[in-house]
Order: C-alpha cells, then sequence, then structure tokens
C-alpha cells in the first residue's frame, strides 16, 4: 500500500471513530458536540451559501481536515520520528487535541454569526476526540504495517 493509501485509510478509519465518540457524547450530555454539524452551520451562516450544499461541505471539511492531521501522523512514522504505538497515539491526540481548540476558537471568534452552544464544554470534549481519533489512526496504521510486513517477501 502506497503513502497516500495510508494516509487516507488511517485518517477516514480514525475521523470515523472521532466522530462516533462525539456522537456518544453528545447524547449522553444532550448537547451537540458533532464537529461536521458546527462546520455545516458556520458555513450556512456565511454569506451567498446555500444550504442543501452545507452540509455536504461541513462532512467533507470534517473528513478532510482529519485526512491532513493523519498525514502529518504517517510522515512522522514513516520516517521514523516518532514509533506508531498506543502511547504516542495518545500524546499526539492529545496535543491535536490541543490544537483543534485554538483553531476552534480562532474560527468561532472570527465568524460573524457563530453558532450558539456550550462553548466550554465542546473544547473539553474535542481533546478525547482528538485522542480518540489519533489512537484509532495509529491502529489502523500499524494493523496495514503488520499486513504488510506478514506478506513482504523475505530478503537473502
Amino acid at each position: 500500500m502506497n503513502k497516500a493509501e495510508k494516509i487516507i485509510l488511517s485518517g477516514i478509519m480514525g475521523t470515523n471513530c472521532m466522530t462516533m465518540f462525539s456522537y456518544i457524547v453528545s447524547a449522553l450530555s444532550k448537547k451537540n458536540f458533532s464537529e461536521p454539524e458546527h462546520l455545516s452551520t458556520l458555513i450556512n451562516r456565511a454569506p451567498g451559501s446555500s444550504k442543501k450544499t452545507n452540509r455536504i461541505a461541513g462532512w467533507s471539511a470534517h473528513y478532510a481536515v482529519r485526512v491532513l492531521f493523519a498525514a502529518v501522523y504517517v510522515e512522522l512514522w514513516q520516517t521514523g520520528q516518532i514509533k506508531h504505538t498506543l502511547k504516542n497515539g495518545i500524546i499526539m491526540g492529545a496535543l491535536s487535541g490541543i490544537l483543534a481548540v485554538m483553531v476552534w476558537k480562532a474560527t468561532f471568534k472570527m465568524h460573524p454569526l457563530p453558532p450558539w452552544i456550550d462553548f466550554t464544554n465542546y473544547y473539553i470534549q474535542l481533546v478525547p476526540a482528538h485522542i480518540v481519533f489519533a489512537v484509532f489512526s495509529t491502529i489502523t496504521y500499524s494493523l496495514i504495517k503488520t499486513q504488510e510486513e506478514a506478506y513482504e517477501e523475505p530478503k537473502n
């Protein structure tokens, strides 16, 4: 599997799990912590937007950003700068979550009409959501590498 495929697959699997986590936290807390829905709302409230395309745009942006995060992770793993371990996945997720909080805060602050949400709890849940993303991206990448090594031809 080439590098782009590893990035996309790791990014999609991590995003699927992260999104599921956010929906579970939303259901348990009775608050909306869905990142793609908030992105859709931000796009919807921007001038000149079409409601039909906003939902698709929100979800597309959500997955695209996660694939970019996965690209950074895969680069670090493949260059040997860090090992693709669960511990490192947790650390990368925590760091990514902190970065995400800063980006979301800036986005909400700059937007002319941000959604009305519980910002404090939204930011708090972003860190564990990104840990879930990074852990499952790491697991996916590790499974790909294990599979590749299992089918690798012996070197003479």
